[in-house]
């Protein structure tokens, strides 16, 4: 990639995270994400402020999922939300990383997929290549380093399952604040 390319790239970037991310309209956020970042945004989603994406493009969020304060989202590997998904604030997941064991400490992207009906707690992380399943939850301040079946609880580092959700989930997210 050129010097200029790298730049401007660098540069919308920049502007998307540390100032649309702060702009107290949701309107204006959705359309520079949409346009310009080339993420894929369903009906009624919404993302609050502070939010922080590593790069253009590689993200889609479903319909009605709610991205909240301080979250990053790195796209490189690809991350593919379903519908009704909740990421509480400060949530981590990433989809690239570097192979340790290479001589020239490669990088590797493997996509993260987060079914519908997710909750993923404050301070959670999740790893390159993980799948959590429909209606899984992973709990507050986990680190989910391999796949999380359906309607899974699973808390800790390394997460773990601890319990089972209900199968019966009808809820439809409606965050629609006006500012933030």
């Amino acid at each position: 990639m050129s010097f200029v390319r790298r730049l401007a790239y660098e540069g919308v970037l920049y502007w998307a995270n540390r100032v649309i991310a702060k702009t107290p309209s949701h309107a204006l956020r959705l359309a520079f994400y949409r346009t310009i970042l080339g993420i894929k945004i369903g009906k009624g989603a919404y993302i609050l402020m502070d939010a922080w994406f590593d790069t253009k493009g590689g993200i889609e969020i479903g319909a009605h999922s709610v991205i909240n304060q301080k979250c990053r989202l790195d796209g490189r590997g690809g991350i593919t939300m379903g519908s009704n998904v909740s990421l509480s604030a400060e949530v981590t997941i990433l989809t690239a990383d570097h192979d340790i064991q290479s001589p020239s400490f490669a990088g590797r992207e493997k996509p993260v997929v987060i079914g519908d009906r997710v909750f993923v707690g404050t301070r959670a992380m999740i790893l390159p290549g993980v799948t959590l399943g429909e209606g899984a939850v992973v709990a507050a301040g986990a680190l989910v380093t391999k796949d999380v079946a359906p309607y899974t609880i699973v808390a800790g580092v390394p997460a773990k399952p601890i319990g089972e959700r209900s199968r019966d989930l009808t809820y439809t997210l409606d965050y629609g604040r006006l500012l933030w």
